[in-house]
């Protein structure tokens, strides 16, 4: 289906900093634009926010005052919802409160005409029970933006049981013109990225709780290693605790307590106290003024004498790391390995990619003495630090030449306490599991889920196809050894990426 055409009105109803957000990105797309809010006042003060954000740029450079005025020009506040009849296109951004948009949605179901389309920029109800009382549901659906708006590139486009295809397509081409990045959903609790991302919070926050490693050390685990825009915690810190911590309750209500996205005491706690993060001065760190800044708890810098580095196997993921070892001068002694599997020793001392085990549990299991696990980087290659835990039989000694080996190849080592899946392996193992399960229920394409997750929240990485560079079999591994560690539902393995790991049949071909 073609997108609207630049002739047509784009109505938005809520002047708030999303709504004139939405509108101007209709206004900058070239449409007129009606802005309604029931607040006196409200719909040009919007307006005049919107020319204010504009002149900005001007004043960088980025924009021509006359672009501005152009922009600005498109752009009506509206008196009543009656002065948006002859809009082609609605987007509803009013308060998350359901009984007020279906009243919205039945008013405007009485004023437009019947090629409106009728959308609503929700983040968390549903698109089948706002539309449940028109006459005519299927021309309404979700048109879900993300904050701010004019900058970031996402557009959810949610279906809900009842909306036409040709309506989803069309608004799809609509916010393609519109230079966004659009995604296919259907309506179901958290569309994609608010369902998909929340192992992201939720792995950071039992990892703090279980005493494995500091918030400061995990988010920079996550930044350096994993190649995150952020770390959960800083991310938490900013969108606010009371706003994630309502999603994640909203999402785990919503699949009947699935212990796959319950809530964490840690942020309840936090809610409770008013530590909201950045907007409150504290939440997992302090903003105040006099505040000193947390640093990750990196190892200090040490000084050994290494013997050969060993490494065995089909090395795959890690080969950047001998790589950079070699790079560094040390001597790399390569071997043949009976079981193809990637190890790398070092006098004694085994070190090996983390397979969702704690290192005391493979130590066992593998009749190892000494066994240091290493975490999963982005890029092995480029990767400026690294989580490592030890099994019991690692001694001073060898724990010094381990954090000695990997400060040579130019990598912050943090030693976590022995955990199962350290940290990036494990977020990723339960994103990649969470979005096969958004497809295995229709919710997304493959495609879309990891189009999402990079547009939306500026992954690296779009979760599947991760999963399908790593190799699925191995990211199953992971889950069922997590599942094993904790005995949790919550690290079940989806359907899906099990029954693909076993056809060795990728996501992304």
């Amino acid at each position: 289906m073609p997108a609207l055409a630049t002739s047509d009105i784009i109505a938005v109803i809520g002047a708030g900093a999303m709504g004139a957000g939405i509108a101007q990105v209709a206004a900058q797309a070239g449409h007129p634009v009606r802005l309604y809010d029931n607040r006196d006042g409200a719909a040009q003060a919007g307006i005049d926010g919107v020319r204010r954000q504009l002149e900005k740029r001007v004043a960088r450079g980025k924009m021509a005052q006359e672009e501005v005025e152009a922009i600005i020009a498109r752009m009506t506040p509206a008196a009543t919802l009656a002065e948006l009849a002859d809009s082609r296109l609605v987007v509803e951004a009013i308060v998350e409160n359901l009984q007020v948009k279906r009243g919205v949605f039945a008013e405007l179901e009485a004023l437009c005409g019947p090629d409106t389309l009728l959308t609503s920029n929700t983040s968390s109800l549903s698109i089948t029970s706002i539309a449940a009382d028109l006459e005519r549901p299927e021309r309404v659906a979700g048109l879900h933006f993300f904050n701010p708006a004019p900058v970031m590139k996402l557009v959810e486009v949610i279906s809900g049981l009842a909306t036409d295809s040709e309506v989803a397509e069309t608004l799809y081409a609509t916010a393609a013109a519109w230079g966004k990045v659009p995604v296919h959903a259907s309506s179901t609790p958290g569309f994609i990225v608010n369902r998909v991302a929340r192992p992201f919070y939720a792995e950071g926050l039992r990892l703090m709780q279980e005493g494995a490693a500091t918030p400061a050390t995990l988010d920079a685990l996550l930044r350096q290693a994993g190649g995150f825009r952020m770390g959960p915690f800083e991310l938490m810190d900013l969108i606010g605790h009371d706003v994630n911590y309502a999603v994640t309750r909203s999402v785990f209500d919503a699949y009947y307590g699935d212990t796959r996205f319950e809530p964490s005491l840690v942020q309840q706690a936090l809610v409770e106290a008013g530590r909201l993060g950045r907007k409150s001065g504290q939440g997992f760190y302090d903003y105040r003024d006099d505040a000193e800044p947390d640093a990750p708890d990196f190892a200090p810098a040490v000084e050994a004498s290494l013997p050969p580095l060993v490494a065995e196997g089909q090395l795959g993921t890690i080969a950047p790391l001998v790589a950079r070892a070699e790079a560094a001068g040390l001597e790399v002694v390569r071997r043949e390995s009976i079981s193809g599997e990637a190890r790398l020793r070092l006098g004694g001392l085994t070190l090996a990619l983390s397979d969702g085990r704690c290192a005391t549990e493979r130590a066992r299991d593998e009749g190892l003495e000494a066994l240091v696990l290493f975490d999963l980087c982005l890029d092995y290659a480029n990767a400026d630090a690294i989580a490592l835990a030890a099994s019991p039989g690692v001694d001073a000694e060898a724990r010094t030449q381990a954090t000695a080996l990997f400060q040579r190849l130019g990598l912050d080592a943090a030693w976590l306490t022995d955990t199962p899946g350290l940290v990036v392996l494990r977020s990723v193992a339960m994103l990649a599991n969470e979005a096969a399960d958004a497809v295995l229920q229709g919710v997304c394409s493959a495609a879309d889920g990891d189009r999402a997750m990079q547009a939306g929240l500026n992954y690296p990485r779009g979760p599947l196809a991760w999963a399908d560079a790593l190799g699925l079999a191995f990211v199953h591994r992971t889950l069922s050894h997590l599942q094993q560690s904790y005995g949790e539902e919550r690290y079940r393995a989806s359907f899906l990426l099990r029954r693909k790991a076993l056809a060795e049949e990728p996501f992304h071909v």
